[in-house]
């Protein structure tokens, strides 16, 4: 039987792209196959840096120069960029199924199957780069993702609400304006991917909302309050629409709390 929590954290750990990815896909291979168990006595480390590439350089956002998508090294940037958010999404997965114990069983089998599906996200996007003669680390990317998930460690409530429903929600809104501009381009082969990451994605943030509420209905909390009292906490004045209301309302979101994010931003 492997053990789940730490194959979950050596996955974590591991620094290249490739092993990484080979690792996740292993422990969902045998989490499919009943091949695993959740040991409560496994410890957690306290959360640090995810095991990452020496590149690319991370940076403030300020400092990533605007992508034209008017020559192929433009549109390889904007691949770049959202290949970095993948392989962030596969840390961000690992750790949401590491460090937070006393849930379910379903938790971690859904957070796992997202790290997997992340994976396979990153492989795609990581391919398409080679094709257009970059690779990933070619370019300055930034930490956000990760920097939000240090802040919210010690609170699986927070997690679910502030990573999954709004970070990786906002791939829900910016990704249709991607493909149309990719479209215009003529670069049919990167919108085919990214139709393959925003079906897929929908299913990542509605777990998210899911978990979220079951914390919530754990701490006697109305979800939807909750949820805008986070929003207004973490992320005043920093999202911006239009917003994709048809995936976020099939990824679990509802008419009021989409009502008040409108209002608010």
């Amino acid at each position: 039987m492997v053990s789940f929590f730490e194959n979950t954290e050596k996955c974590l750990a591991i620094r290249s792209p490739e092993e990484k990815c080979a690792a996740v896909t292993d422990l969902w291979m045998a989490v499919q196959s009943n091949n695993f168990e959740l040991d409560p006595n496994t410890p957690v480390t306290p959360i640090g840096v995810a095991g990452h590439p020496a590149k690319p350089e991370l940076v403030i956002p300020a400092k990533l120069r605007r992508r034209r998508l008017g020559s192929e090294e433009g549109r390889a940037a904007l691949v770049h960029a959202v290949t970095h958010i993948e392989f962030n999404a596969i840390n961000l997965a690992l750790d949401a199924a590491y460090r937070f114990r006393d849930m379910p069983a379903n938790f971690y089998i859904d957070w796992i199957s997202v790290a997997a599906d992340e994976a396979r996200h990153f492989q795609l996007l990581s391919t398409r780069l080679q094709t257009m003669g970059f690779s990933y680390g070619d370019f300055p990317a930034h930490n956000g993702l990760w920097e939000m998930a240090q802040r919210t460690a010690d609170d699986c409530m927070k997690r679910m609400a502030l990573v999954p429903r709004v970070l990786e929600a906002r791939g829900l809104d910016v990704t249709p304006g991607m493909i149309e501009r990719l479209n215009s381009a003529g670069d049919h082969e990167t919108v085919r991917i990214l139709k393959i990451i925003l079906e897929e994605e929908v299913r990542h943030v509605e777990i998210g909302s899911h978990w979220f509420r079951i914390c919530c209905d754990q701490r006697g909390l109305d979800p939807e309050s909750t949820f805008l009292d986070l929003l207004k906490e973490y992320f005043t004045g920093s999202i911006r629409g239009p917003f994709n209301m048809a995936a976020r309302m099939q990824a679990g979101f509802t008419q009021r709390e989409m009502d008040a994010i409108s209002e608010l931003y």
